[in-house]
């Protein structure tokens, strides 16, 4: 739950850094897909099982209903897929109103000594789906400066998650034995 809230304050300063500049942050895009998508690759010491543990129990600690946002979990194939969102907001008059949920995909795939994260289809939930490589558009009609601070508001929450994960799947520390 703590960080959950540092990841909403870093989100939101994030938000007003970029409100203030007025610009989208450059986002990663898929070649093939065309779809703003964080991946890496990461090595990290451990069984293809061990990696399995630790990001389960990282989701465990940073998603409050970690059985419903986990689709897949198969420690055989290594794979761990969730879907999640991510509540945007703008300020009015100095308080904090929701601008709506975009939801996100995350795909973990684990092998022996490393392991990938993917973070994919962005999609802004209303009466129906809209991705929000849409916001990218500046020559779209319907733009508004307010999808810069959205975009800027995922690229912010996305990036804290990514540093959360890569932290939760460091090995545990060895404790030393109080052999007295």
């Amino acid at each position: 739950m703590k960080r959950l809230l540092s990841i909403l304050l870093f989100t939101l300063i994030t938000a007003a850094l970029v409100r203030a500049q007025g610009t989208a942050p450059a986002l990663p895009i898929d070649e093939d897909t065309k779809l703003i998508t964080y991946k890496e690759v990461v090595q990290q010491a451990g069984t293809k099982l061990d990696l399995f543990n630790r990001a389960v129990e990282w989701i465990n600690k940073n998603y409050k209903n970690p059985a419903d946002v986990t689709k897949v979990r198969n420690p055989e194939t290594g794979l761990i897929e969730l879907i999640h969102r991510i509540e945007l907001s703008y300020d009015e008059k100095g308080v904090s109103r929701s601008a709506g949920i975009v939801d996100y995909t995350l795909r973990l795939e684990l092998k022996e000594g490393r392991y990938r994260y993917t973070f994919t289809n962005f999609n802004l939930k209303q009466a129906s789906r809209v991705p929000i490589e849409k916001w990218l558009d500046k020559s779209d009609k319907a733009y508004i400066p307010a999808w810069d601070n959205y975009l800027a508001q995922v690229d912010a929450y996305t990036k804290t998650l990514i540093e959360s994960l890569k932290k939760g799947m460091e090995p545990p520390a060895v404790k030393k034995s109080d052999d007295w």
